[in-house]
């Protein structure tokens, strides 16, 4: 029996070893991880780079599997090629998810004051970053936070808030974490839910999103939006 081939592709700035505690069978699925590129320019559409994304696909009809912003792109992958499957966890299957606050920072504008410099040099920040939890996310932010050029930043925040995808796709299958504080439940339909996920529940509730990963790819199914 031919393996599956599963494409992963991560959070926003983030690399692929958010994903080192998943885990699927290795007799039925052959595992890949992209990695973020440098947008040509800011201005450059969700189009063209999901595009660009494509071209590191080298199989055919695989499933995709994005995490946040990674989520949006893998749903803009599959507009362009023929997918088994395309699963999201933590993201959003149209803007009719985005929570209020960042729908305010979209026609505010607030998201161009964002620190992007911050990310890009947290090293030199960290020692601003009072208490346990503070200063564990600065640790995770150091450890998985890979793509930090200012650029890729601005671009990637930008096509979050501004991503025009109005209904969700057909057969999108979506894992979302009860607790996310990112996009919280209640803007979310029709996902199935984690108890106690937060937004970095690929990380820390592994165990259980690996079951419903493998679970989702077991009933794999053509994809052509």
């Amino acid at each position: 029996m031919s393996k599956t081939h599963v494409y992963f592709v991560p959070g926003l700035a983030a690399s692929s070893k958010i994903f080192e505690y998943i885990s699927l069978p290795k007799e039925l699925f052959e595992v890949h991880y992209l990695e973020w590129i440098q947008p040509k320019s800011v201005d450059e559409s969700i189009e063209a780079y999901a595009q660009r994304m494509c071209e590191n696909i080298h199989e055919e009809n695989p499933v995709l599997i994005g995490v946040s912003f990674g989520g949006v792109m893998v749903q803009e992958m599959s507009k362009l090629i023929d997918c088994k499957k395309v699963i999201i966890v933590s993201s959003i299957k149209s803007k009719q998810e985005l929570p209020k606050r960042l729908r305010l920072a979209q026609v505010t504008k607030a998201y161009k004051l964002f620190p992007t410099n911050i990310v890009a040099n947290i090293e030199n920040y960290e020692k601003f970053f009072f208490g346990k939890y503070l200063k564990r996310r600065a640790e995770l932010y150091k450890m998985y936070l890979s793509v930090r050029q200012a650029d890729y930043l601005q671009w990637a925040i930008y096509n979050v808030l501004h991503w025009q995808q109005e209904e969700p796709l057909k057969k999108i299958t979506h894992i979302h974490g009860k607790q996310d504080e990112v996009f919280p439940l209640k803007y979310i339909q029709n996902a199935i839910e984690v108890e106690q996920g937060t937004h970095i529940m690929i990380l820390n509730k592994a165990k259980t999103i690996s079951k419903l990963l493998e679970k989702e790819c077991a009933h794999v199914e053509s994809v052509n939006n």
